[in-house]
């Protein structure tokens, strides 16, 4: 009788030597005549035990990891096909402290499915979202979404719905939907796992909103960086076309929907959705002026929504559960689950989904089990390269968009990257300024000219110079830049300077009296 064994295949799993493991696991049931089915799937996401390979037995699939080629032979001899004992054997994945303790809508899948499989995807709840909104209609959809308090989960938290509305009531002979799926932020790889182990789930939402807004051609942005992704997206838009899930009468409706994968050069500015566009339209990314919005004038000056990845893969649930549903998890303002990334010198890395409201201190402690090296935790960033530095006595922040903003640190793309106490946050919060210098598309002076004076500025405190006046210039550049920029590139940069120097003031050889003078 056939063993069915899922070896992982996104790009963790293979980085880590998946593909060297599938093939001696080929091998050697081939060496003992045992006939064996691989599936290639995604990754569950605790990423500490990648390449972690499942097997199905009779009480269930069980997991080993992490597993490498050479531990191959010794699983086969302990019986690892019908879920013997061994070093590596983790048991059922979901009974995992890491996955039991989450709330997983919009990573269900991820991890279970092959997925590659329309017949797969559909036998674990597929386009059943899809189904509900065919039978609402465009209108009934935007309502569902607007009950969810669903907000863009990538960086100001704006509410989808509203933006879809914007987008329907738009007249035009053509509209686009746009996923940002230019995943740049630093700790994030949460679109990356959803495209590798579930497309279809993508696929499904984009076309949800084609609907809802009159949409009939949608886009997939992604970077360059992410040839796993870009094959998964590929394939699975191409099965989804021959099972008329998209082209013209999609499920046998009156609407169509088609989309395509474009990919972009690796430029981090490309992930503000006006640069977006442009480099989308064969052009070089260069931030536009707003207004008009993307929604009035966007994508060929047509009508656009654009979210990004985790956004719309939440939206298949909403349909499919109902919005009400869906805006039960979280608190506050912050409706849902948010897809959390835990990554930097943490023991336990990996993707958390969990409603709105868990703290930064439960996060990077209990589930990420504190630093890999260790030593105490200094601080986190969250939201990316230009997200805050957060110290330990601010770890009891809820995840929350308002309550983030009110500490003047941004949730982004819920990215969390740990730091523990040798860390120089002064050679950090420098390296973000560089890395606005290198990576601003020059359009507007403060973020062109400022994040340049500001590399300098912090050379000469670093060496000591003029230490106190030219903190304070720093701390008067980057208000200016965080008021004037044209976009979040320029107007984010300040918020780790800004916080390294609030909360770490003798990193840069300063006396904590400079607090109050950064703020």
């Amino acid at each position: 009788m056939s063993v069915r064994i899922y070896v992982p295949k996104d790009a963790c799993s293979i980085a880590c030597g998946a593909d060297e493991v599938a093939a001696a696991i080929e091998a050697a049931a081939l060496s003992r005549r045992q006939p064996i089915e691989i599936v290639r799937n995604g990754s569950r996401g605790m990423l500490w035990l990648e390449p972690m390979i499942e097997v199905v037995t009779p009480e269930g699939r069980i997991a080993y990891g992490p597993v490498a080629e050479e531990d191959v032979e010794g699983l086969f001899a302990a019986g690892f096909l019908t879920g013997g004992d061994h070093a590596l054997r983790i048991g059922k994945p979901e009974e995992h402290p890491f996955l039991a303790k989450q709330t997983r809508l919009t990573f269900a899948r991820c991890g279970i499915i092959d997925p590659a499989s329309y017949a797969d995807y559909r036998a674990h709840g597929g386009y059943k979202g899809l189904e509900r909104a065919l039978a609402l209609g465009p209108a009934e959809i935007i309502e569902e979404v607007k009950k969810s308090g669903l907000r863009g989960r990538g960086g100001a938290g704006f509410p989808t719905a509203i933006k879809w509305k914007t987008v329907a009531d738009a007249k035009a002979d053509r509209k686009y939907i746009v996923c940002n799926a230019d995943e740049g932020d630093s700790g994030t790889f949460a679109d990356r796992m959803i495209m590798e182990g579930d497309p279809f789930e993508l696929i499904e939402g984009m076309t949800i909103a084609g609907i809802a807004v009159g949409a009939t051609k949608g886009f997939v942005y992604t970077r360059s960086e992410y040839p796993h992704a870009i094959w998964a997206m590929e394939k699975a838009i191409e099965v989804a076309r021959a099972h008329g899930m998209l082209g013209v009468n999609i499920a046998g409706s009156q609407y169509s929907f088609d989309m395509e994968v474009r990919m972009g050069a690796g430029a981090y500015v490309c992930g503000e959705e006006t640069a977006l566009l442009d480099s989308l339209e064969g052009k070089r990314g260069v931030v536009r002026a707003k207004p008009p919005l993307p929604a009035h004038k966007g994508l060929f000056q047509k009508p656009t929504v654009i979210n990004n990845v985790l956004s719309l893969t939440a939206v298949p649930h909403i349909l499919a559960d109902g919005g009400e549903f869906y805006a039960n998890f979280g608190m506050g303002r912050s409706r849902g689950t948010m897809p959390i990334q835990i990554a930097g010198n943490v023991k336990f890395g990996g993707l958390f989904e969990t409603a709105f409201g868990i703290t930064l201190g439960e996060l990077i402690n209990d589930i990420g089990g504190g630093t890999a090296s260790g030593r105490p935790v200094k601080a986190a960033q969250v939201g990316g390269p230009l997200g805050a530095y957060v110290p330990t006595w601010q770890f009891d922040l809820p995840f929350d968009y308002e309550a983030f903003a009110a500490k003047d640190a941004l949730i982004g793309h819920g990215g969390i990257v740990v730091f523990d106490e040798t860390t120089d946050l002064a050679k950090m919060a420098r390296f973000a300024m560089e890395f606005c210098s290198v990576e601003s598309c020059g359009k507007c002076t403060p973020c062109r000219i400022g994040s340049t004076r500001g590399v300098e500025l912090m050379d000469r405190i670093m060496a000591g110079q003029r230490v106190e006046a030219n903190l304070a210039t720093l701390t008067d550049l980057c208000q200016t830049m965080k008021l004037g920029s044209l976009c979040a590139l320029g107007g984010f940069t300040p918020y780790p300077v800004l916080s390294a120097l609030n909360h770490f003031p003798e990193d840069f050889g300063a006396p904590p009296r400079h607090l109050e003078a950064a703020e």
